[in-house]
């Protein structure tokens, strides 16, 4: 492995990390402005959220078990890791070799079961309360995720997620109906993977609406920080997943040195209208029960399936 393939990889380890908490505050900026406010603190106010969190001193129930405090590092170090493993520069990387869809599924499903275990650590209402609704969107979510990448991956007949890109974007021009099918089932996942509207809502602390939330009460400063910046790179990681599926189109084929400049500035340009077309269906759309949120990752597995049988049906 080249010096310089190896370079490219930190650098986007490196850059996941810091645009991460850059995307949230985008999505958050355009969501005030599509609702006629300001936003708090601009694109940048996640920074300082951090920042904040980080000088303060953690306060630690006195029950709490090693399992409660090893838990933000293992989601951090998770998430870090799912989001650098997606190709969003370049297909030629280190790391490239691992990048396998069921394997990226494993590490959120890993991070899943650690933080709703540490939130029924302690045994508060809350936190169990939201374990369960977490373990329940998970359940529903993560079959829909897997027909989603099958129907890629019978197009490129891999499951790396490295081979997927080259085929969709470095190939012959090809118009994929299966992939419109799994394009709306992904958006539904990401939603309800993300603690979104209209499967939760990011900003509540209502009992009785609140997922994610509800998991994390009992952290604080260093912990809720670590929490925080874990959430804002599984929404990178969801993005960039998405972005290599459906429009995989810039980025850097195997040896295209050359092709970074065009790469980096086509991604960034995805994420702006990504994080704005999210902040938008988020504008118009209202929180649902949670008794309905079955109904809703039922409709997305039922609209993956219907993508991978049209595959088999009309492009084979």
């Amino acid at each position: 492995m080249s010096f310089s393939a190896i370079f490219l990889q930190l650098i986007q380890n490196l850059l996941v990390l810091l645009a991460a908490p850059l995307l949230l505050g985008w999505v958050n900026q355009c969501r005030a402005w599509m609702q006629g406010r300001r936003g708090a603190g601009g694109v940048l106010q996640p920074y300082r959220n951090l920042i904040k969190l980080f000088h303060k001193d953690a306060v630690l129930a006195n029950n709490a078990s090693p399992l409660f405090r090893v838990t933000p590092y293992i989601l951090f170090a998770c998430m870090w890791l799912a989001a650098a493993l997606v190709p969003v520069l370049a297909t030629n990387l280190p790391l490239s070799p691992a990048v396998d869809v069921i394997a990226l599924v494993g590490i959120f499903a890993l991070a899943r079961v650690f933080i709703a275990l540490a939130a029924m650590d302690i045994g508060t209402a809350f936190g169990s309360l939201g374990a369960r609704r977490e373990m329940l969107v998970g359940f529903l979510a993560e079959p829909a995720l897997l027909m989603v990448l099958f129907t890629a991956s019978t197009i490129s007949h891999s499951t790396s997620l490295i081979t997927i890109v080259e085929t969709l974007a470095h190939k012959q021009f090809m118009l994929y109906p299966s992939m419109a099918f799994a394009a709306v089932a992904f958006l539904m996942i990401l939603l309800a993977e993300n603690a979104r509207v209209p499967v939760d809502n990011p900003s509540t602390h209502l009992e009785l609406t609140m997922i994610h939330e509800a998991m994390i009460l009992e952290y604080s400063a260093r912990h809720l920080a670590l929490i925080e910046w874990a959430s804002t790179l599984k929404l990178l990681a969801y993005m960039t997943i998405g972005i290599a599926l459906f429009v995989p189109y810039g980025i850097a084929e195997a040896g295209n040195w050359g092709g970074l400049p065009l790469a980096v500035l086509l991604l960034t340009l995805k994420l702006l209208l990504g994080g704005a077309g999210l902040a938008l269906i988020e504008t118009v759309s209202a929180k649902m029960r949670i008794f309905r949120v079955p109904e809703f990752m039922g409709t997305a597995f039922l609209l993956a399936v219907l993508g991978l049988l049209t595959h088999f049906l009309l492009e084979v």
